[in-house]
């Protein structure tokens, strides 16, 4: 375990089984099935109950429903999105396991629209070759998702802790999950920095698209849990790849934060990509078109761009008709209409954002990390199902299975004993950049490592955040939220521009200029890093908080068998985190 965060000493401590940090589909389905399971549950989360990146998905949440759909061709489709890198037992588990779980779902009082007769009504995404999304609202299905999960866990009492930011895992002296940190911002039953003391912490947190200066991912999203993971040692995996949607509102080159998403089910309903003529351009590009998989369609779109010299491309859904968009996608009207846009007469702009992280946390397919107590599931986690580029819709479906997976892991991990007692901490913690440095973070990101990325961009972007790191060390700023964001962010960016700068290929949604074609033979595999004090094999850098290392061998996560490496590339410029490279299970 690295050095904690800077902050007071917990002034109050809350006692529970299990804490669940975060409040999308993945941390109120694990909360409520945990508390099912007679544990004394706490949620934690940063904004209200309901203000998680959940409420803002539009699409639907994928499975196989519909009649002649199967979950293997669900499975085939996803594997295939994952360019070569998904977990095929975690992809299984998904797909078997999620038209129960929708359903599921739809019991606690979710209500999905329906087609005349009564039944699901379902639509297409891209990679998806059946009718396989649910959708509710037309376009807000992450809205009522999010209300009927909300509306259960105030049912069943459960214990929640709002405003509140997770800052660092409690351990035992054994090593052990034993609760969280957290600084609660605001008045109420609880203020400042408190603890929850738990023997299980799972989280939940969602993703890190704020680590890039436009993305659709709401403020909260500052990569709190894959931060507070590597302080506390756990190991994450296939962290450069990040998803970039390939459709959100272009609100002009200086537009930053969340951007509006232009849901890929327009696409699925026959919107057509086209450029400043009105060429379409997908087609010829792939045999799905405009329906193929993210990455395939954010290049193309990046590539047209490049081309003609824009800095937007088209969606063009005018022969949809006013009727169609007001019933079928009315939160997206109103918002191109809030922007002056209207897509009844005109074709919507659009560019590709940072959305979604593929990677995350590492776990097993039960939802343990690399750290005993420590469970992650959702955005936060990387169970292995996405691969390198996740399969659109899957995000709800992977946070409702793997959510209910490690509920039942939690349960039976759990031994009778006493209320975990952490072991003494260093109270001082690490230098702290000022919140200003957020929007530096936020820059150098997008340049260097955004859609397009290159060794040259990528050494730029390490040499950038190194440098404020330096100056983050001679002057300190004071712990805060905004300081603690911050240096969440920071901490995911170093590793993030670490490992994508040891993958020369391009693969799903990680696109290497000076390495334009995937590599099976040499890179058809993961990478795997850690903060460690200290790392055997050769050492590449001296990191403030560690030694990054390439390890001699390489460990698979919990439950999964060890395989050797491949032979290590020559070194890249000092990254700091220990990184490992894996093959993918067979």
């Amino acid at each position: 375990m690295t050095a904690p965060l800077p902050a007071p000493a917990p002034g109050w401590a809350i006692t529970a089984d299990v804490t669940v940090v975060g409040s999308g589909v993945a941390g109120l389905t694990a909360a409520l099935h945990c508390a099912a399971a007679g544990l004394r549950t706490v949620i934690v989360t940063k904004a209200r109950l309901d203000d998680g990146s959940t409420r803002w998905a539009q699409g639907g949440i994928a499975a196989a429903l519909g009649e002649g759909d199967t979950p293997a061709q669900h499975r085939a489709d996803t594997l295939t999105a994952g360019a070569g890198l998904c977990d095929e037992a975690a992809v299984t588990a998904l797909v078997s396991e999620g038209p129960a779980a929708v359903r599921r779902l739809i019991g606690l009082g979710a209500r999905f629209d329906e087609t005349p007769g009564g039944g699901i009504a379902l639509t297409r995404e891209g990679g998806h070759r059946r009718r396989r999304i649910a959708h509710a609202g037309g376009d807000a299905t992450g809205a009522e998702i999010s209300r009927a999960l909300v509306a259960a866990v105030r049912e069943a009492g459960i214990e929640t802790v709002e405003n509140a930011l997770a800052l660092d895992l409690l351990k035992d002296a054994e090593g052990r999950a034993a609760g969280v940190t957290l600084h609660v911002m605001g008045e109420g039953r609880h203020d400042g920095v408190g603890a929850v003391h738990a023997p299980a912490v799972v989280l939940a947190t969602g993703g890190m698209g704020q680590v890039f200066s436009v993305t659709t991912n709401p403020a909260v999203s500052t990569g709190d849990g894959v931060a507070l993971a590597l302080r506390a040692g756990a190991e994450v995996a296939d962290l450069e790849f990040v998803q970039f949607h390939p459709t959100v509102l272009f609100l002009g080159a200086e537009a930053e934060g969340r951007q509006p998403l232009i849901s890929e089910a327009v696409r699925g309903e026959g919107a057509h990509l086209v450029d400043a003529a009105g060429t379409r351009f997908m087609t010829g590009q792939h045999e799905l078109a405009e329906l193929a998989p993210r990455d395939i369609v954010a290049k193309a779109i990046t590539r047209r761009m490049h081309e003609q010299g824009a800095d937007h491309m088209y969606l063009d859904a005018r022969h949809f008709g006013a009727a169609m968009w007001e019933r079928r996608f009315p939160t997206i009207l109103a918002a191109c209409r809030a922007h002056g846009i209207d897509p009844v007469t005109a074709p919507v702009p659009v560019a590709p954002a940072a959305h979604y992280a593929s990677g995350g946390v590492r776990t097993d397919l039960a939802g343990r990390t690399t750290v005993p107590g420590l469970y992650a599931c959702g955005e936060t986690a990387c169970t292995g199902v996405h691969g390198a580029n996740r399969l659109a819709s899957n995000s709800l479906l992977e946070g409702l299975v793997f959510a209910e997976r490690i509920a039942a892991a939690v349960a039976a991990d759990l031994t009778p004993a006493g209320p975990p007692v952490p072991a003494p901490r260093d109270p001082a913690g690490g230098a702290l950049l000022p919140a200003e440095a957020r929007a530096a973070v936020q820059r150098v990101m997008t340049e260097g490592a955004g859609v397009l990325r290159s060794a040259a961009g990528l050494a730029a972007a390490g040499r950038a955040l190194d440098r404020l790191a330096a100056d983050g060390e001679h002057k300190a700023a004071e712990p805060g939220a905004d300081t603690w964001e911050t240096a969440n962010l920071h901490l995911v960016a170093r590793v993030l521009v670490a490992v994508a700068a040891l993958r020369p290929e391009t693969r799903g949604c990680h696109w290497r200029e000076d390495h334009t074609e995937r590599d099976d033979a040499r890179w058809r595999r993961h990478l795997v890093a850690a903060l460690t004090p200290g790392a055997a094999g050769r050492v590449l850098a001296v990191h403030p908080t560690g030694t990054a290392a390439f390890p001699a061998t390489a460990v698979g996560p919990p439950g999964r068998p060890a395989v050797p490496p491949p032979t290590p590339e020559p070194a890249p410029r000092p990254v700091g985190a220990a990184v490992k490279r894996e093959n993918p299970e067979p």
